[in-house]
């Protein structure tokens, strides 16, 4: 039996637009075992979102082209299964959380009758017996079950992130992918929602992606981190590894923009630069760019992930260097 709830080799998405191609994933390659939790962290337009999307294989087409990799879902192809197939492994196998719960519920259901669509779908059972199932998970969520009959509008920002929840565990998925699923909560329902999916992944022995810019919630939840810019994966490794022996320029970079609460004087140090336009990546390392350590070999060659631990890998040609070390976080 395999180990990895999820395999992703190799894999590349393009956006083809009339005016150019927007290469938002790079070859990307990482794998999340079965009952953990995996970080996949980044600025906005690192190619996180559409990562998520094309596991349930729902990246838009057009414009959405996956160009080429795999990705293996407990054994499943996901990108060889025809519409019927991944129309039962959606929600069943796998089940995603999206980042606005407003945006994400139909305005005119009440919200049990939500959360009972997805039951009666993939478990082939009556409207009746599904809404009771809904209410039943409404309640597993913290909401009383009363409040099935109530619609997304009735509902703070909170709970209707709750109601989310409760719709991608309906039929209790293998894997959940977790997309911002706290950025549109204030500081003390953020925490709230986050206890309850720890607790809720581990009663039901589910892994997690979890897709987020907020490095507090990853040291939070994860076991795993992947940090990724412009479509790749630079660093990968175990929580302890990434934050405490940290091996990439930009993961670095990342620390050092966090306010510091010992040093409550420090001026924050950004990373300077912008991400780079997903639709003219610069040749070589697309940090390079941005990094106080590259090199005239940074701007021709596209690094490999290298081992440099246990399960520490880091993509980064200034390690041909063995003198190479990272100032640190400040």
């Amino acid at each position: 039996m395999a180990e990895n709830i999820l395999e992703i080799k190799d894999l590349v998405v393009h956006y083809e637009t009339e005016d150019g191609c927007v290469c938002a994933v790079n070859g990307l390659t990482f794998h999340i075992g079965k009952k953990r939790t995996l970080g996949l962290v980044g600025e906005t337009g690192a190619g996180k979102t559409t990562t998520a999307l094309s596991i349930l294989n729902l990246v838009p087409n057009p414009p959405g082209i996956i160009k080429g990799g795999s990705i293996t879902l407990d054994g499943s192809k996901i990108l060889e299964l025809k519409t019927e197939e991944l129309e039962s492994v959606r929600g069943n196998d796998v089940a995603m959380i999206f980042q606005d719960p407003m945006t994400a519920l139909n305005p005119v259901m009440t919200v049990g009758e939500q959360i009972a669509e997805s039951i009666e779908l993939h478990e082939k059972i009556s409207k009746a017996e599904a809404l009771e199932r809904a209410k039943q998970m409404l309640k597993l969520v913290g909401i009383a079950e009363s409040r099935a009959y109530d619609y997304p509008h009735q509902f703070s920002g909170g709970m209707r992130q709750r109601v989310v929840i409760a719709i991608a565990l309906a039929c209790n998925p293998k894997l959940l992918i977790a997309d911002e699923p706290t950025t549109a909560l204030d500081v003390t329902i953020q925490a709230q929602v986050l206890e309850l999916m720890k607790g809720l992944i581990r009663d039901r022995d589910m892994s997690m992606l979890l897709i987020t810019h907020d490095l507090g919630v990853v040291a939070e939840v994860c076991d795993e981190v992947a940090v990724m810019y412009a479509g790749r994966i630079v660093e990968i490794g175990t929580a302890d590894e990434v934050f405490n022996h940290i091996l990439h320029p930009y993961t670095e970079g990342l620390f050092n923009s966090l306010p510091n609460l010992k040093e409550r004087g420090e001026d924050l140090v950004p990373i300077r630069g912008m991400m780079p336009d997903p639709a003219n990546l610069p040749a070589g390392c697309a940090f390079a760019p941005r990094c106080p350590y590259a090199t005239e070999a940074c701007t021709k060659t596209q690094p490999a992930l290298r081992r440099l631990g246990d399960t520490h890998f880091v993509a980064c040609e200034a390690y041909n260097d063995p003198k190479f070390k990272l100032e640190g976080v400040k």
